[in-house]
């Protein structure tokens, strides 16, 4: 024989343990459904089923009453309630929603001894059922009441039942139901649903159906006055579903659903109605009823709302009713600004700045609103920003609620436009409510500094906008630093006829970083920079990288190790003139630029007070009348790290150099040459300038050295403000092997030959591209012909092999004649004071000095050059001495000073206008 242990625990209740064989338990049962079968009227214990006495001879046809009172345990704590479940139900038949005829059922929650009870008016239910349906008492005493008129095969229910502790009807207490006692409000004295709420605050205050979340009870008049300690009371639904009278089943086969619907007219049974303050004989906002999505708030216009609950005396088991939260408007609202009349609004930048707000918000409409409203927004920035506007919310509904119906398209409007009015011309865009998609998270962004917004509707609303939204707005500072150009809203030109120098910086539109570009296209948000320069002005571009900024991010801290490719933030340089295509971006292998990627070596930190200012990352100096610089930003991450992220992500500036008073730029391969400043051919064709900044680049002869000599070099004063000049080298382009000013000029003639060592560059230049041996001699200073004066030469030397015991194999030393094998052509003239400076025999005696001197502390007081000796001069003259290029060269030095005197006679003449000079002359001058 087979026992069955049988477990019965409820808390605080006593456990009782019975142990019985299965065939009594069997015995048991049938004597119990016996039982039920007798009878009706009983006393039903918690988890047992029930179900309609089984149709006889004996009650078919006639009238039955049925009443099931749940055994409450004894001891069993008042806060535990009953969940009552209806399997099965069809008693009785709704007529005209306000009658049960043939039978109903009440449900009687609470009695004599509960604090609340509908007992005096229960209401009835009646009709059939489709699916289960539950009620939830709020008690812990229920009484139910089956009656039919006539009990027939048509007529049937079957219900169960469970006792449940408060804390486990989640969606009726809510989470730590012991923190908040009072969430459901503070029942008032002697009635069943009426409640008040103060101060009410996010998750503090549930205003529900009775029995929510299960079936309401029928026969109700409930009141709930709301509170809030701060003005617009904000009432919103708490879940997605609404059911108060949502269907109404006359008939089993036409149950119609009914959506949410407002006004008396449309809810004459089941509905809430919601007054604008304390009672109600305040305004009415809107009377409702239905089932579906309720909107999304109700707003008041102070701290109290006052709501009315009604159910029809008879009904279906059917609706679930409502629940409510309530709160206040955030900060109500009321938008940095200045409104005008009832909802129109001026909202400025200056007013945003003084709120302390990085963005303004403005909101639909969401309490109702008569017919015919307009409501406008003029978001007005200062003359050099841009306005954004986007929706973090957007919903477009039907008008669910019309005050006057309306049955064309666009009976509400929203509409933005590009200008500070209603500007038909300039509609950015426009949503209705009956052909429109929302756009939610999208930016509308204005091209000059206002957009305004306006918002109409025909018909008006008791229950707020169908245009639902949250906007929010902010202000940009669009200016730019060049010329806007190309399709990119960041791309700017800098020319060198509108300006001759100035900065640049990173985007101060930070809305750049938030551009998605289409990844079959670009992989990075770029902004490129173009300079260009017309040759006639100036001849080079001088770019300065002072600063990078870039984040430190898991997308952006991969080493840089091939700065091209790498999916880095990065700065790119260079020159189309290197370019396969001049609008690209060059890659390795095909010619120079620069690439400068995030690295310590590249960041610069901000110096205080007292402190020098950081060296530059990076200076560049084009050789041709165009540069580009590009900014490149991957998109991964540009919105998340630089959106209205202040901090530059680069600085730079740049100045268009090498004017016309410097003469060429570029100095070819040659075995010898000068450098002549100023080139007083161009004061006639150009207006001085206040101040010049010359750059000559002298290319030398792969496998050469090279010597400089300063033949003339003259400033205003000593000081370096009034002029100094510089010569850079390939092998450390970033300081100057030398820099002489005013007080220190001797040193020019110190300059030892450059070789291999001073013009191979360094590694990182030439990655991708292999650059010519150049030496880099700059000068800057004011612009005074008549005081300052440059005048260098330079000779090219050829590189003698040696001996292995390290001296040098003369005997390969040659005349002009081509070369033999094994010699080094051109090359005859060894000079005395250095081991290695050779030079071709047609430079002897030339009449400029092409032979360093001797070293100081050698002991040679020489006051010639070896290669101008005048003993070897006048030996080469008798022999083979070329008067022919003694006589050009000469002859040129006089034509230059006889021009250097006549200019600076015209240019002080032209400027002064002193009497020696003649009308006609002065015109042609000026001319």
């Amino acid at each position: 024989m087979t026992n069955t242990l049988i477990f019965i625990a409820i808390p605080c209740l006593c456990v009782v343990i019975t142990s019985v064989s299965a065939q009594d338990a069997q015995a048991v049962s049938q004597k119990g459904d016996a039982k039920r079968e007798d009878h009706c009227n009983k006393t039903v214990d918690i988890y047992e089923d029930v179900s309609s006495p089984p149709l006889t001879p004996e009650n078919m046809g006639k009238p039955m009453t049925c009443s099931y009172k749940f055994r409450s345990f004894r001891g069993t704590p008042k806060d535990w309630i009953l969940r009552i479940r209806f399997k099965k139900f069809k008693v009785g038949t709704l007529l005209n929603a306000s009658h049960c005829h043939g039978g109903y059922m009440q449900i009687i929650d609470g009695n004599a001894r509960t604090d609340l009870s509908n007992r005096k008016e229960p209401g009835l239910f009646c009709g059939e059922i489709e699916h289960p349906q539950t009620f939830i008492s709020e008690t812990s005493f229920v009484k139910v009441v089956f009656h039919a008129e006539n009990f027939t095969d048509q007529t049937y229910f079957s219900f169960d039942s469970r006792a449940e502790q408060q804390f486990e009807v989640y969606l009726r207490y809510g989470q730590h139901p012991e923190l908040y006692p009072n969430r459901r409000g503070q029942v008032v004295a002697g009635s069943y649903c009426n409640r008040v709420y103060t101060d009410c605050r996010l998750q503090t205050c549930y205003v529900q159906s009775p029995a929510y979340p299960g079936i309401y009870p029928r026969h109700l008049q409930c009141t709930y006055r709301l509170n809030t300690r701060l003005p617009f009371i904000k009432l919103y639904i708490e879940n997605e579903e609404f059911n108060i009278d949502g269907q109404r089943c006359e008939n089993i086969m036409v149950c119609p659903m009914r959506p949410i619907s407002s006004g008396s007219d449309h809810c004459p049974y089941d509905y809430i109605r919601i007054y604008d303050g304390k009672d109600a004989t305040s305004p009415v906002i809107g009377t409702f009823c239905g089932m579906g999505k309720f909107p999304y708030s109700i707003i008041g216009t102070t701290e109290d709302i006052f709501v009315e609950f009604v159910s029809s005396p008879a009904g279906p088991l059917l609706s679930t009713g409502f629940h409510f939260n309530v709160g206040n408007w955030p900060g109500h609202i009321e938008t940095a600004g200045t409104k005008n009349g009832t909802c129109n609004w001026i909202l400025s930048n200056e007013d945003l700045l003084k709120s302390g707000d990085s963005e303004g918000i403005f909101l639909s409409i969401a309490h109702w609103y008569p017919p015919h409203t307009t409501c406008t927004y003029l978001l007005k920035g200062r003359p050099e920003q841009i306005v954004r506007i986007y929706f973090p919310s957007f919903r477009i509904n039907t008008i669910e609620s019309p005050i006057v119906p309306f049955d064309g398209d666009c009976g509400e409007s929203l509409t933005l436009y590009d200008a500070s009015w209603a500007d038909d011309a300039r509609i950015i865009k426009t949503f209705c409510d009956t052909f429109s998609k929302p756009m939610e998270k999208h930016d509308f962004v204005s091209t000059g500094p206002a957009i305004f917004v306006r918002f109409e509707s025909k018909t008006g609303s008791y229950s707020g906008s169908s245009l639902y939204y949250w906007a929010h707005y902010d202000f940009f500072n669009n200016t730019r630093f060049g010329v806007p150009t190309g399709s990119s809203v960041c791309d700017e030109e800098f020319v060198s006829w509108k300006t001759s120098k100035g900065s640049l910086r990173s985007p101060l539109n930070t809305l750049v970083y938030k551009q998605a570009p289409d990844a079959t296209v670009a992989e990075a948000i770029k902004c490129r920079y173009k300079f260009l320069t017309d040759r006639r002005l100036y001849a080079r571009i001088l770019l300065t990288v002072n600063s990078i900024g870039f984040k430190e991010h898991p997308f952006n801290n991969a080493p840089c190790m091939s700065c091209w490719e790498d999916k880095l933030d990065k700065l790119v340089i260079w020159e189309p003139a290197s370019m396969r295509n001049s609008s690209a971006t060059p890659r390795t292998g095909l010619g120079g630029g620069k690439c400068i990627c995030r690295t310590p070596n590249t960041i610069r930190l901000k110096t205080g007070p007292g402190h020098p200012p950081s060296r530059p990352i990076m200076t560049l100096i084009s050789t041709t009348e165009q540069l580009y610089l590009e900014m490149a930003v991957e998109a991964s991450h540009a919105a998340s790290s630089y959106f209205k992220y202040d901090a530059p992500l680069f600085e730079a500036s740049y100045e268009f150099v090498h004017g016309p008073l410097c003469g060429p730029t570029l100095l070819p391969m040659a075995e010898a040459g000068e450098i002549n400043y100023p080139n007083f051919e161009a004061l006639g064709y150009t207006r001085l300038p206040r101040a010049v900044h010359c750059i000559w680049e002298l290319r030398v002869t792969p496998g050469r050295d090279v010597w400089l000599h300063a033949e003339k070099i003259s400033f205003i004063t000593k000081d370096c403000r009034d002029g100094h000049l510089a010569v850079y080298l390939p092998s450390n382009p970033d300081r100057p092997f030398i820099s002489v000013c005013g007080h220190n000029v001797s040193a020019l003639q110190e300059m030892p030959a450059f070789g291999e060592a001073h013009l191979t560059p360094s590694a990182e230049a030439t990655v991708g591209h292999i650059p010519p041996q150049t030496v880099q001699i700059q000068f800057v200073g004011p612009t005074t012909p008549a005081h300052t004066a440059i005048k260098i030469y330079w000779t090219e030397s050829f590189r003698l092999p040696r001996n292995p015991d390290g001296s040098v194999m003369t005997s390969r030393l040659i005349d002009d004649s081509p070369a033999a094998e094994g010699t080094v052509e051109g090359c005859a003239f060894e000079c005395p004071y250095t081991s290695y400076f050779c030079i071709p025999k047609r430079l002897v005696c030339d009449g400029a000095v092409n032979c360093p001197p001797a070293p100081p502390g050698s002991g040679t007081n020489a006051t010639w050059s070896a290669d101008e000796d005048p003993q070897l001069c006048a030996t080469k003259t008798s022999t083979q001495l070329d008067y022919y290029k003694l006589g050009v060269r000469a002859g040129s030095g006089l034509l230059l000073t006889l021009a250097l005197l006549c200019v600076i006679q015209r240019y002080f003449c032209c400027c002064c206008s002193c009497c020696c000079c003649s009308k006609r002359r002065r015109k042609e001058l000026a001319y």
